[in-house]
């Protein structure tokens, strides 16, 4: 039913001029659609990020969205840590850390928060 639709990620924020300066200043995503009050698209390779204004920004305690960045994994973490992006830490089973990359064989992963708190999540895949 749903298999060949797309699919938008969907992030609350609290302040959405904070969040307009993180997700086209920091991140680089473009806005295609900043018609609706209090809410923007962004294009995201042939995705879209949808960014909202919502009292419940931040209460999600797991990961919102998901970029796969292929092989630049570590040159995108280097570049967004550059601009002041944090990296998070965790102790997962199965998972070693490499500066700020978690590694899992041939999988990797980095994790970091927006303004709002909302983890966002690079893979190599």
């Amino acid at each position: 039913m749903l298999g060949g639709k797309d699919v938008t990620a969907t992030i609350a924020v609290r302040d959405a001029k904070s969040a307009r300066k993180f997700y086209e200043g920091t991140l680089g995503l473009k806005v295609v659609d900043d018609k609706m009050p209090e809410a923007l698209v962004y294009k995201s390779g042939s995705s879209k990020v949808l960014v909202y204004q919502s009292q419940y920004a931040g209460t999600n305690k797991a990961t919102a969205a998901t970029w796969g960045v292929g092989d630049d994994i570590e040159k995108i973490v280097q570049g967004l840590k550059a601009k002041g992006v944090a990296f998070e830490h965790y102790q997962l089973p199965g998972l070693t850390l490499k500066g700020d990359v978690h590694v899992a064989g041939n999988h990797k992963v980095a994790w970091c928060k927006d303004p709002d708190g909302n983890i966002l999540a690079l893979v190599n895949g």
